[in-house]
């Protein structure tokens, strides 16, 4: 087995290593790794129905989707990341116990009463600190969880945080649950990197071949390659989004609008605009404007904002109007 510890926090990066992982290495491998404020969505889920945009645009915060299914996971500088990818033959690959008793065996060597609840969750009093997914390639199996250790809790709620009424869609939804940092649960000061050292020294333990392995300059810019094409694009991270219909009405200054899109791939296929505003312009033409655009928020931004809109939305904030479709 290899052990690897990613140097690096840009989230686009750290995903992309493990499908780099998994399809280009024979070994067995465990790989930690932290990231950046990041939301990571399950393949199979409409990501703008899981995330707050306009708090995630305003703060930066990265968005990713990842190889797996499952729900969506908050990831920051306090949250540790583990990922087991090995070989595995029959048909029973995926196997959520095997994967994270090694992480309840290091906190309970700490006195922390984590154990193994419903499918796929690591508990502390019936409080989570780590969700898991796995994926399957071939013969391998991938098996990544999250570790919240010391995460902002106040940001993971707000950029999570997402009206359901909004959206109407087959995807995957995310099952919100109550969470705990296991720095609130220790005995004594630990760090994180002092964790994350713990826990390599524990699967040294398990698996005596374990061998530290990291990146040559090859890895890395094959990973590079993986980034720029597919986890660092607009396409994967938001367009594979199954087909969905978005819903709303905002009140502003310049009166009631209500949103009506039908969103395929990513891209709006169909918009209907109401309200009681007053239009110099028929809005008809804001209609075909938007349609075939990408449902994201900055590049709404760009076309409308070389137009005379107060002539369609006579008193409408541009920015209340653009923030109403997400």
């Amino acid at each position: 087995m290899l052990t690897i510890k990613s140097p690096i926090n840009y989230p686009p990066f750290n995903i992309a290593s493990e499908e780099y992982l998994i399809k280009n290495f024979q070994e067995n491998i465990f790989l930690l790794y932290i990231n950046d404020p990041t939301i990571i969505v399950g393949k199979h889920q409409n990501t703008l129905a899981e995330i707050n945009t306009a708090y995630v645009q305003q703060q930066g915060i990265h968005v990713v989707r990842r190889l797996s299914g499952g729900g969506a996971v908050f990831h920051d500088h306090g949250n540790l990341n583990f990922c087991f990818i090995t070989n595995q033959e029959g048909d029973q690959k995926v196997d959520f116990r095997k994967y994270t008793q090694p992480i309840i065996e290091v906190l309970q060597h700490l006195g922390i009463n984590a154990t193994f609840q419903g499918r796929n969750d690591l508990t502390i009093d019936g409080k989570k600190f780590s969700g898991n997914a796995s994926h399957v390639y071939k013969n391998r199996v991938l098996h990544h969880g999250t570790i919240l250790f010391d995460a902002k809790m106040d940001q993971l709620a707000k950029a999570l945080k997402t009206d359901p009424l909004k959206f109407s869609d087959k995807a995957v939804k995310s099952v919100r649950s109550r969470v705990t940092n296991i720095v609130e649960h220790l005995k004594a000061p630990l760090t994180i990197e002092e964790l994350e050292q713990l826990i390599i020294n524990h699967i040294n333990t398990l698996y005596p071949e374990a061998t530290p392995y990291s990146f040559s300059k090859k890895d890395k810019q094959e990973i590079e390659i993986l980034v720029k094409e597919k986890f660092d694009t607009w396409d994967w991270n938001y367009g594979y989004s199954p087909q969905y219909t978005f819903e709303k009405s905002i009140k502003t200054t310049g009166g009631k609008i209500e949103f009506h899109l039908e969103i395929k791939e990513g891209i709006i296929a169909q918009i209907k605009i109401f309200g009681d505003f007053f239009a110099q312009k028929p809005t008809e033409e804001i209609e075909r404007l938007l349609t075939g655009s990408p449902h994201d928020l900055v590049q709404l931004q760009h076309t409308l904002e070389g137009i005379d809109f107060n002539s369609y939305f006579n008193n409408v904030p541009l920015a209340e109007f653009i923030n109403g479709m997400f």
